[in-house]
Order: C-alpha cells, then structure tokens, then sequence
C-alpha cells in the first residue's frame, strides 16, 4: 500500500505554529494601535507645554477634532530663569505635514475621568514646521482651564450662597404665575426693541469688548481697597439713616416736584430755542467788536477815566434821567405806543434785507451824497431874479440802431465809428453777495465794440469827483 504525500496542513505542529504566530501579530499590532501602525510613514514634530499632567504616551493629538497622530513621548524641561515646561514629542500622519508656523496647542480634556488629548489648532501661515522641530512655548496658548478648577469655584460659602439665593427666588417667584405670563406675553414687543440695541453693542466701533476689559481691570484694581469699600457702604448707611429723618416731607417733596419741573423745562426749552439761537448770533456778531477792544481798550478806559467826573458833575443831567427814564416808562406800558412800536419793528424787519443790500451804496461808494450834490449843482448858477437849470446837450453818436432814435438792436458800429453800446443796468455797488467794487461811474470806456453788464476786473470804490 502506498503512502500519500502530506501537505503543509497535515502536520499538526506547522499548523499550530502558524497560529500562534499570527495570534501573536495581532495582539502585537493592536496593542501598538495607539502608537500607529508599524511601517508606515509619520511625520514627528515636537511640541512645549506649560505642564503636561495627567497627559501620557499614548494619548491622541487632534486637529480639528479629527484624530492625526499620538503624543510619543514627553520629556520634562527647566528653562535657564529656573521655569520648568514639558516637550511632547508627536509621531503625527503623514497628510497633515507640515502644521503652519502660527498654530497654537493646548490639552483638553477628553472625559471627566481625567483621559486627556493634544488639541492643534492650525494657523493660516504658508510656512510650515519641518520634521523635528519644536513648536516654542508660547504657542501654548490659551491656558487650558481644569474641571476641578470649575468645581472648586463652588465651595462651601458659594454653595451655602446658591443655596439661599435659589430659595429667595422660588420665594418671590411664588404666587406670581399670571404676572409672569403677563410679562412673558410682552416680551416680544421688549425683544423687538431689544434688537436694534444689542445690535449697537456688537457693533466693534462700540467698543464692549474693551469696555468689559477695563472694567474687570477697574474690578482688579478695586481689589484691594475692598474693605475700605465695605467701610464705605457701612458710613453711607449711617448717612442714609441720619438723611431718613428728612426723609418726609423734604426729599419727598423734592421726588415728588421733580417730575413736574421735568414737564415745565421740556415744554419751555423748545420755546426758548429761538432765544439761544439768536443770542448765539449776538454773541457771533459782537466777536470783531470784542477783537476790536483787545487794542482799543486803553483809550476807552483813558476815556472813562476823563468822562467818569464830568458826568458826576452834570447834576442838571442827573436831575432829568429820573422823569426822563419815568416817561419812557410810562412809553413801555402805553399799549398804542407798543403797537407802533412793534408795527416799527415789523416794517424793519421786512425793510431789512433791503436796507442791508442798499446800504454799501452809500457806505462804501458813497452813491447817495454824489446824488444829492449833483443835484444841487444842476441850479447852482442864478441872480438875483433866480436860479437856472445848468446842463450840457450830449449829441448821440450817428449810426444805425443809435440811441437817438428808436432801434431795432444794439448800437454796433457805423455812421461816425463811434456807435457801440456802453451799458452796465446793474452794477456792483459791494452790496451782499457782490464784489467789493464801485462800478457805477468807473466803467472803463472801450472805444469800438459793445460793452454790456459787468466790466471784467475791480474798479475800485473810490468815486470821488464823479
């Protein structure tokens, strides 16, 4: 009989070696799961915390939430100042080299029982860490918070506090239902409203953040002058008891007239606007006069000085200001007398941007007294019998459209050459709005073509001898 060839699996002890073996991978493999499969390519940087407790070998590194690598090692350090730190060592993945240069870490913790991981956050940077090197310490940041820093914020005298606060609420809770429905119904008119305000308070050119940033800075410095604070409330308190004497009816009253005082000034500031504002231009036009004293001065004073003894002399004059200031009075409170008054003050007003504009024609240009001159020059010559009319006949230039007959258009040339319109219906007479000038009588004459309106330039204001 003839003996069949045996294959590798007819023999009990290859079999069982082969399994072992195997058994032997896979608890090799899955116990060193956590430190990363053997083979494969990594990409090891290095890290500096703070302090690294209860952070372990083993224990994941995340970017994102997303698990890329495991702490490999953490090796204690102490600085030159004597600051003592840890380094990290991380074996990470391959796909999340390099981590940019401006990424931050901390350690979080991963369960309430203590488990902890590496937290990277990544930066925005295009450069990027090269295998081995170590990320510095100060980007280490935020400060990771415990959470038995949390916890140990309640301790006994807090709890005892929460304690009575939660029964002092449920006491002035207690009873209040329909109240409280009452003003949860209305808080969607008190949101609506709310809307516009807290989007101003999130607004950066608010300026909140900085605002709560000084104000817990102000809290700091308070700190440490709490008990004189306390001490603080303790005297206002003696104050308050000492002001509750008083308290009725004096301050009482003072609350209770403030309101209609409030009234009064809201329904009398709107009507006294007028006031301010044209006390505001009193006081705008009244500058230059007050610029005007700053040299003047002396020679008022000089003047005082001289007038002061003079006018005490003056008894006469004394004697009449008393009957004198009786009778206007008396002028005040005549009621026809303020009707004309004010019937004179209306029509100076309505006369009074007329007067403003015609004003310079006299002031600056001297118009009206050269009017009244000539005027009286047109008969200045006579005898004894009377006066005669003195003039001289002009004779218009000849030419078609000439001013000495009727026209069908402007003078422009012809006959004797000198038939070109000259005319200036309205000139400046530095009158509001208008050039500082005097062109009335100071038109230059331009032999040879026509000149209608406004000569270009300043004529000047001087209008003597015209």
């Amino acid at each position: 009989m003839r003996r069949g060839r045996g294959g590798f699996v007819a023999s009990p002890t290859m079999v069982g070696a082969l399994t072992v073996m195997v058994v032997t991978l896979a608890v090799f493999l899955a116990y060193n799961a956590n430190n990363g499969l053997p083979f494969v390519p990594t990409y090891r940087i290095s890290a500096q915390v703070p302090n690294a407790d209860t952070l372990v070998p083993g224990n994941e590194v995340r970017v994102g939430g997303v698990r890329v690598g495991v702490v490999e090692d953490i090796v204690p350090q102490q600085a030159e100042n004597g600051d003592l730190s840890a380094r990290l060592d991380l074996k990470l993945n391959k796909d999340v080299d390099p981590i940019p240069v401006d990424s931050t870490v901390i350690v979080r913790s991963r369960s309430a029982l203590g488990l902890k991981y590496l937290e990277i956050d990544e930066g925005t940077s295009t450069k990027g860490f090269a295998a081995g090197s170590i990320m510095p310490l100060a980007a280490a940041t935020p400060e990771p918070v415990e959470l038995d820093q949390v916890l140990n914020m309640f301790d006994a005298p807090t709890r005892a506090a929460v304690q009575t606060n939660l029964l002092e609420f449920g006491d002035a809770l207690a009873g209040r239902g329909p109240a409280l429905n009452a003003a949860i119904g209305r808080l969607p008119g008190v949101l609506a409203l709310l809307r516009p305000v807290a989007k101003n308070l999130s607004s950066p050119e608010t300026g909140l953040e900085r605002f709560i940033t000084a104000l817990g800075a102000t809290a700091a410095e308070l700190a440490p002058v709490a008990e004189i604070q306390a001490q603080a409330f303790g005297s206002l308190d003696t104050t308050f008891t000492a002001l509750a004497e008083v308290a009725r009816p004096f301050i009482q009253e003072s609350i209770s007239e403030g309101p209609p005082t409030e009234a009064v000034a809201i329904d009398t500031l709107p009507r006294i606007r007028n006031l301010l504002t044209t006390s505001t231009s009193l006081f705008n036009d009244l500058e230059p006069a007050a610029t005007a004293l700053r040299t003047d001065s002396p020679v008022i004073a000089s003047a005082l000085e001289t007038g002061t003894p003079i006018v005490a002399r003056s008894d006469q004059l004394n004697d009449q200001l008393a009957p004198t200031f009786e009778s206007l009075f008396a002028l005040n409170n005549n009621n026809g007398a303020r009707a004309g008054i004010t019937a004179a003050t209306t029509a100076t007003d309505a006369l009074g941007p007329a007067i403003k504009f015609i004003e310079p024609a006299q002031t600056v240009c001297n118009y009206a007294a050269l009017a009244l001159k000539n005027l009286y020059g047109v008969a200045s010559d006579g005898n004894d019998i009377g006066a005669w009319q003195r003039f001289i006949v002009f004779d218009v230039p000849k030419g078609p459209n000439s001013e000495g007959l009727p026209s069908s258009g402007i003078a422009n040339g012809g006959g004797d050459g000198k038939n070109f319109l000259h005319s200036n219906p309205y000139p400046n007479t530095a009158s509001p709005g208008q050039k500082r000038e005097c062109e009335a009588g100071n038109e230059p004459f331009k032999a040879g073509q026509v000149v209608f309106g406004n000569p270009p330039g300043n004529q000047g204001t001087s209008t003597a001898g015209q």
